[in-house]
């Protein structure tokens, strides 16, 4: 599915105040994990009438540089923050009599694909980029299954998609290897609520965009660069190689995290603000800066225990001799599926949240 077009200009201005159009724009584009070049030029529009530099690094990620302003005859730091652009999917294994096997790029849940409508990447010859093919995940009526059948998960090796086409036409038009997007655009729900794939972690990514606007209106003497990483659900290819490149003072991950829904129980609540994150892998003078900025600027916020590290914020941390770094979350319902679920609040407060921490970093941080 092609991007949706984006303005230009000064209009990118007045158009990015409207957070919701803004989620919307970045999760209806397809961008799976390992192959995100499909977005680069979207990422970089949105990006640059905000920043001093855009520029893609070699393998994919977009950095926005904002230049902050040092004491005179001091060379400036670096604050790195790290949102990733790619989004979990499918990629076709195998054809059978016209109907495509499916297995999962990043965290895929079988459990959520029976009955979605998909659509099919052709690569085609690599000189015309062929429209994607719809299509559907189906599976046999309950009607001819065995009651032991039907109390199963049906797994990736008994999953097709039908693109309803004859079967010699669907092996000219696809091949192993093809791409596999869910075909579902985002949707405004109530409560200042959206839904829709890729909202883990292009909501991330937004709350980027907020901070780098919002800063044009703060002094900071810190560089800051937003990257918007690649490979994460996959890898944490993105986010290793521009900690290795950039070498940043310090550095703030912003990450999906659990939110409470009907069937699980956590403290942690749409529309509640930020998720500060606490545990042996953040600094906490970092983590500390963030509680402080939230009360200063009289923002409610959220505390989340993280003992574990599946998220940017770890290959960042063990980059070189080692980066200060923070983790930030985004409250959301329904990870990995179609329908994942936030609050646009949430990612504007977090976007105003990084640029006045930006803005309060001094050179006495960790002293």
């Amino acid at each position: 599915m092609p991007a949706q077009p984006w303005p230009s200009g000064l209009d990118i201005l007045a158009f990015m105040i409207q957070s919701e159009e803004l989620i919307q724009t970045l999760t209806n584009a397809v961008g799976l994990s390992g192959y995100e070049s499909s977005i680069h030029e979207l990422i970089k529009s949105i990006f640059q009438p905000l920043a001093d530099e855009v520029r893609v690094s070699k393998v994919g990620s977009v950095m926005a540089w904002k230049r902050g302003v040092p004491a005179e005859g001091q060379p400036p730091k670096r604050l790195m923050l790290a949102a990733h652009i790619d989004e979990i999917g499918l990629i076709v294994s195998g054809i059978e009599k016209g109907f495509l096997r499916i297995a999962r790029v990043g965290g895929t849940d079988a459990r959520q694909l029976l009955g979605q409508r998909v659509l099919v990447h052709p690569q085609g010859d690599g000189k015309n980029k062929p429209a994607p093919i719809p299509g559907v995940i189906g599976s046999r009526p309950p009607h001819v299954l065995s009651p032991a059948e039907r109390e199963k998960v049906v797994g990736f090796d008994d999953l097709f998609v039908d693109v309803g086409l004859p079967a010699r036409q669907v092996e000219r038009l696809i091949q192993v290897g093809d791409l596999i997007s869910f075909d579902i655009q985002t949707i405004k729900l109530k409560g200042d609520r959206v839904s829709g794939k890729a909202m883990d972690n292009r909501v991330a990514v937004a709350a980027e965009v907020i901070c780098l606007e919002t800063l044009r209106q703060l002094k900071h003497t810190w560089d800051v660069v937003a990257v918007a990483t690649v490979g994460e659900e996959t890898s944490f290819l993105g986010a290793k190689t521009a900690a290795y490149e950039l070498r940043p003072d310090a550095a703030v991950a912003i990450d999906v995290t659990f939110a409470a829904q009907h069937d699980y129980s956590t403290h942690v609540e749409l529309g509640k603000g930020p998720v500060i994150t606490v545990g042996p892998n953040y600094h906490p003078k970092l983590t500390q800066r963030l509680i402080d900025t939230c009360k200063r600027l009289e923002m409610d916020y959220q505390v989340e225990p993280d003992l574990g590290g599946g998220t940017d914020a770890w290959p960042i941390q063990v980059s070189h001799d080692g980066v200060p770094v923070a983790l930030i979350g985004v409250p959301l319902r329904y990870m990995h599926s179609p329908v994942e679920t936030v609050n646009v609040k949430d990612v504007e407060r977090i976007g105003r949240l990084m640029a006045h921490f930006a803005a309060g970093l001094d050179d006495n941080v960790f002293g």
